[in-house]
């Protein structure tokens, strides 16, 4: 999240050189500038990486969604995100004028489509009810020691995606001893271990943290591990539960 400065830019320039698709950014993080340069300084088109943003919580009323966004465009050097997430159902939220801001986002071609975040079963029921636009993705805290099945299956049900963050719980998952146990069996470590659980299944997609060059290889690699099932009983009956952004 954190990026910042020319060593941000050239962050995020080797990243989508590298081959990561998927840019993750946010009014909040204060990283969409560097995001922006970063994508227009490298050699990968504009068209080929999705490009998603938030509207923090003080801007979901709806001219100030609007309005905002638009700015968060400026800042990312597009005419047009991929994804706008309404970031946290708090605050400003209103769920019907909220709601119609972001259908307007769709409509006024400021993004292709939209998505919530930190939403809780509820609150994207409503969301699917109040929304024109296709619901096209709900951002949540996902990883070994916090897993909410039901999240997973509700993103199944109605054909959205599921984009886990923190999928390695801030390097917590490098002391689970079951995550360690997989990770020897397949010759790997626990981070790569838990990015393919996450990846495994269907509609959920991650979007692990790294700024090192050594990091965003090894997570664009430990896609291509394979899980048994054994490893996924043995993953999701973990009993120790932390969650690291509570509301």
């Amino acid at each position: 999240m954190g990026l910042d400065g020319e060593s941000g830019v050239e962050s995020v320039r080797t990243a989508v050189e590298m081959g990561y698709r998927h840019l993750d950014t946010a009014q909040i993080y204060d990283n969409e500038a560097v995001v922006g340069r970063g994508l227009a300084e490298s050699d990968v088109p504009r068209e080929d990486v999705v490009v998603a943003t938030k509207v923090w919580a003080d801007k979901l009323g709806y001219h100030d969604a609007l309005a905002s966004t638009t700015e968060s465009l400026e800042r990312l050097q597009i005419d047009c995100a991929d994804l706008v997430y309404v970031h946290r159902p708090i605050d400003a939220y209103d769920p019907e004028r909220t709601l119609a801001a972001f259908d307007e986002l769709v409509d006024s071609g400021r993004t292709r489509h939209v998505g919530v975040s930190n939403f809780s079963l509820s609150d994207l029921d409503e969301a699917l009810d109040l929304l024109d636009a296709p619901l096209f993705a709900h951002q949540t805290e996902l990883h070994p020691l916090f897993y909410d099945p039901e999240l997973v299956s509700h993103a199944q049900e109605h054909d959205y995606y599921l984009v886990a963050y923190s999928p390695l719980a801030a390097g917590k998952v490098f002391d689970v001893p079951e995550l360690s146990e997989i990770a020897e069996k397949h010759d790997a470590d626990e981070a790569a271990v838990s990015i393919a659980w996450l990846a495994g299944k269907e509609n959920v997609v991650t979007i692990p943290k790294a700024s090192g060059e050594d990091h965003m290889r090894a997570n664009l690699a430990a896609a291509d591990l394979e899980l048994d099932d054994e490893d996924v009983r043995k993953i999701e009956s973990i009993e120790r539960e932390e969650e690291l952004f509570p509301e």
